[in-house]
């Protein structure tokens, strides 16, 4: 296996692990979140089981062994409401949306092209839960920062 397809290897084995750890997170989401967004809930699940699935496919065809879902995954912080079921809901998909950088800049070809669409999903569900938007989508290193060439000159 060349470089290159190690790197895009270990970049979708990245994204399966975020994929699985979404799909369990958003069991939680969908135990807490109220019957309003309960819907929402329900798709975005889909979603990412659906992604999970392709990547699990993704993965084989690159010639790896597919990283299995834990039994458990903590959670970034308790989720004993609705309110903090939307927060952990707008987490899950800005993780997701970093891995998916993450292999954009790993992947060629169709996969890059899969990351992308991929990224998009997950910035665009972030942005439905938490009601406003971040500058850089997928890559938190950059939130809240000008990129250098808009920097002010003197």
């Amino acid at each position: 296996m060349s470089e290159a397809e190690d790197r895009e290897l270990r970049a979708l084995q990245a994204a399966l692990a975020a994929e699985h750890a979404a799909v369990y997170g958003y069991g939680v989401v969908g135990g807490k979140i109220g019957d309003g967004r309960r819907g929402e809930a329900q798709t975005a699940f889909d979603a990412h089981r659906a992604r999970r699935d392709t990547l699990v496919r993704e993965v084989k065809d690159l010639g790896g062994r597919p990283v299995a879902a834990a039994a458990g995954y903590a959670l970034p912080f308790q989720v004993p409401d609705a309110a903090a079921a939307v927060r952990l809901a707008a987490e899950l998909e800005d993780r997701v949306a970093g891995v998916y950088s993450d292999l954009v800049r790993a992947a060629g070809g169709g996969r890059r092209a899969l990351a992308a669409e991929a990224l998009r999903e997950a910035a665009v569900r972030a942005v439905r839960w938490r009601g406003e938007s971040v500058a850089f989508p997928g890559l938190a290193e950059r939130a809240g920062t000008a990129p250098p060439s808009a920097a002010p000159t003197a």
